[in-house]
């Protein structure tokens, strides 16, 4: 054996040993690649990059607001804008509030019950609930695709909602939001809303006029 180990310069020992060392020199070479794969695969949330929107507070044809004199609770308080701009107020009847913010109609009230002799010093309040003139529609991939009114601080997350969310052919880390520009150019930007809804991203504030496209998983 001493012969056989001086004319090949090692024993079978030493042999097994080496191709453990290979071996295991093999697993760990597997091991980092798949390390390094994965950590090339890690997603990075990325804040949306959209100019922040532009909503006009005016009222419009078919908007929904809620006014509110104090000390009369028991008037009607919800009214809709009627299609020649106007709307029917207690004690103040008919008033035009087409073009007007919530500030100028309360004024615009204030003024009328002043000027009717209803209330010597009237205080009034202006809420609006649907923009029903200013819309923002959804396309692609949600249970009711279509055209939705305006909300006040409208969101993405919000327009997915009332489009009755995602159905199971979305691909949530693709929905394309679209905007016009004061200058009539039109921005186009890719939310991962996955993102938002894990938090790693803030909403994305939307404006009247946006339209958002919801495509189909590629599998």
């Amino acid at each position: 054996m001493a012969v056989v180990r001086s004319l090949f310069g090692r024993s079978l020992h030493d042999v097994t040993m080496q191709k453990s060392f290979v071996r295991a020199a093999g697993v760990v070479t597997l091991m980092l690649g798949l390390l390094a794969a994965v950590q090339g695969c890690t997603h990075t949330a990325k804040p949306v990059n959209l100019p922040p929107p532009h909503n006009t507070t005016t009222l419009g044809v078919g908007d929904v607001f809620e006014l509110r004199i104090v000390g009369e609770e028991k008037v009607p308080t919800q009214f809709k804008v009627a299609s020649d701009g106007t709307v029917m107020l207690p004690l103040a009847k008919r008033v035009k509030v087409v073009g007007l913010e919530p500030q100028q109609i309360e004024d615009a009230v204030v003024q009328r019950l002043k000027d009717e002799g209803q209330l010597l010093d009237p205080v009034v309040t202006v809420k609006v609930i649907e923009y029903n003139s200013k819309r923002i529609d959804i396309t692609g991939e949600v249970q009711k695709s279509g055209s939705f009114p305006l909300e006040p601080n409208m969101s993405l997350m919000r327009l997915i909602a009332l489009a009755g969310g995602f159905n199971s052919m979305a691909r949530k880390s693709h929905v394309t939001v679209r905007r016009q520009m004061p200058d009539g150019s039109v921005t186009a930007v890719e939310v991962n809303v996955e993102d938002i809804m894990a938090n790693a991203i803030p909403d994305v504030p939307l404006q009247a006029g946006d339209s958002v496209t919801v495509p189909q998983r590629v599998y």
